[in-house]
Parts: C-alpha cells; structure tokens; sequence
C-alpha cells in the first residue's frame, strides 16, 4: 500500500514536472538561472523574481521528484516485488540520472531543441516506466487480444507527435502553418518549417482516428471495465484536438500552449495505464 501511494505521488511530481517544463519554455524561462547548475545565478537560493523564480521553481519540483524517486527505489528494492519490478526499479534510477545529466547539458549549452526535445522524450518513458509499476499488479486478461496490439500502436503515435510537436515549438515553428491551411492557397506544405509541422498535424490527426478506431473496437467487446476507460480517453483526445486549433489561432499563447502539452501528456499516461491493465 505505502509503494503504490509512493508511486502515485511521484506520477503526479512527474506530470507537473513535465507540465512545468512547458510553461518555462514557453514563457521563454529556461536561461532564468544563467549558464548554473545546480546552482542558480551563481546561488543554491537566488532572488526571486521573473524568469529566475519561473526557472528556479520548475529545478524545486525536478529535485523533490528526484529524492521522492530514491526513496521509491529503495522501498522497492526492500520489497519482495518479483524479478521485472527489480529491474524496472533500476530503470527508473537510470533514468532519472540520465535526466539530470540532460537538465545540464540543456542548461549549459543554452537550450539547443533536439536536447529538450529528447529531454521530453526521456520523461515521457519515466511516467510509462512509473505507471507500469504502479498499475502491472492490477492488470487483467482480456478475449480481444487485438486490442493490446491497438493499444501499442496508439501509444507509438502518441510518442511521435508529442516528440515532434516539441521540437517544432522550440525551433519556433509553430505558426509556419494556419490553424487548416499551410499557404494562403494550399493545404500542402512549401518550406522544410511547414513541412514539420503539417507532419506534426498529420500525426495528430492520425492518432485521434486510431484512438477512436480502438474505441469502436473496444466497445464491441464485453469489457466493461475498458469501455469506461476508452469512453474517458475519447473526450480527452476531441479536447485535445480543440485546444491545438486554439493554440493556432492564439498565436502560440503561454496559456494555450501549456494546455496543449498538459493534455497531451495526461492522453498518452491514460493510453498507458490502459495498456498496463490489459494483457494477453
């Protein structure tokens, strides 16, 4: 009970981590603290204010999530959990390192966007590697097998879009298209920049027609316990396709951007806690 409460919490720190990173990013934060780490403009406490405080808030939650994720680590290994929770357990500390190591490496060579990008990435696959800890113990056999093959698929495609989605916001190309068109007179795309982001747009709208594909599957199906869950992931996705036209025609606003990235990220998590549940 105390492990799978631990695990909960260090969801939740990751997602906000996550959310947090987003809005420092968009409003522009991320050199808040200078060319510093660990330290912040040259101190363990610096003044503030602005983009420091923005920055040096988004590091607080990044090292109360660090030590949360030691102390899971540890109850873990206490455990008697069997030999796939040890290893995700180890895992989990790899990775958690290899963020930090990125955090720096973001921090010291001034945010260049395939490193944040990947930096993303990289937290994406912890809060997978977390949510399978917290939820493998729960998981169910189901008679449709073919719906933990969607499932992957879904999970894939959710993966790619937010990888590239992320790239394409900090490179700042996120208005190279409209909110439809990508020219006044096409929809198709005439630069590198438009590109990217039509094959964002396309990877979106992908996802959300498969994700709806697995739902009409799954809703053809006896489970009752999945039909819930899949009904809940749908108003998610239509909210998520509004607030990306909303994004655009708010010309990439603090707020409508962080939506996009916290909606995002809480589909793919409750794409995962549904794949984690359901097994062959």
């Amino acid at each position: 009970m105390i492990k799978q409460r631990l695990l909960l919490i260090t969801i939740v720190l990751t997602y906000l981590l996550i959310v947090f990173g987003g809005y420092v990013a968009s409003s522009e934060s991320g050199m808040g603290c200078g060319p510093d780490w660990p330290l912040c403009n040259e101190k363990v406490i610096p003044q503030l204010s602005g983009d420091t405080l923005i920055e040096f808030g988004h590091r607080v939650i990044g090292a109360v999530l660090f030590f949360m994720t030691v102390f899971l680590f540890v109850n873990i290994k206490k455990g008697n959990g069997h030999l796939q929770e040890q290893k995700a357990a180890n895992w989990m500390i790899l990775l958690l390192t290899l963020q930090l190591v990125m955090g720096a490496v973001v921090v010291f060579y001034h945010l260049p966007s395939i490193i944040i990008t990947v930096h993303l990435l990289i937290a994406m696959i912890f809060i997978a590697l977390l949510i399978w800890l917290w939820r493998h113990e729960s998981a169910k056999s189901i008679q449709n097998t073919t719906i933990v093959t969607h499932l992957n698929m879904a999970i894939v495609l959710l993966f790619l879009t937010i990888g590239l989605g992320a790239y394409i916001k900090h490179e700042e190309l996120g208005l190279s298209c409209g909110w439809l068109e990508c020219t006044e007179q096409s929809f198709f795309p005439d630069t590198f920049a438009q590109l990217l982001q039509t094959s964002h747009r396309l990877l979106a709208l992908v996802s959300a027609v498969y994700i709806i594909f697995l739902v009409f599957n799954v809703f053809r199906t006896n489970e009752t316990f999945l039909k819930r869950r899949m009904l809940l992931i749908l108003g998610v996705v239509i909210i998520q396709m509004a607030v990306g036209v909303m994004t655009i025609l708010s010309f990439l606003s603090l707020s409508m951007a962080v939506w996009h990235l916290a909606i995002g990220t809480l589909l793919f998590a409750m794409i995962l806690e549904v794949r984690v549940i359901c097994y062959k």
